[in-house]
């Protein structure tokens, strides 16, 4: 199944975790796992804290910091920051099912990062039992 994420940033962190959820609760699986796959060059997908939203603004700040903007960056398209923000972060997450919940950490979401917006996105979820 895959569904569509309209970022509004050049860099964002959006948070998935309702549309995760309802796909893994139409599905009717009870204990297996969900892949999420991010099948962008410039974003990515991952795993932390949905409760304080200062967090996503710290996560891109601390990506900002390490990877900046500007840089020695060779590839002409002028998003070279954003391709190595993606390479760290990741193209893909696993959680499990239990129960047929996501088997999130209480204070958890799953978030697309955008680090080379405003764009169309699109993400990738199988679910899988077991």
């Amino acid at each position: 199944m895959r569904f569509e994420v309209h970022t509004q940033r050049r860099e964002q962190m959006v948070d998935v975790t309702r549309e995760i959820r309802e796909v893994v609760e139409r599905s009717g699986v009870v204990q297996g796992r969900v892949l999420l796959f991010c099948p962008h060059t410039t974003a990515a997908v991952t795993v932390n804290e949905a409760a304080d939203p200062e967090v996503r603004t710290d996560i891109l700040a601390g990506l900002a910091a390490i990877v900046p903007a500007v840089g020695p960056w060779r590839h002409a398209e002028g998003n070279s920051d954003a391709h190595v923000k993606a390479t760290i972060v990741g193209a893909s997450v696993d959680i499990p099912i239990t129960d047929g919940q996501l088997g999130l950490g209480t204070w958890q979401g799953v978030f697309l990062c955008e680090f080379d917006g405003p764009r169309r996105r699109s993400l990738t979820v199988s679910v899988c039992a077991g």
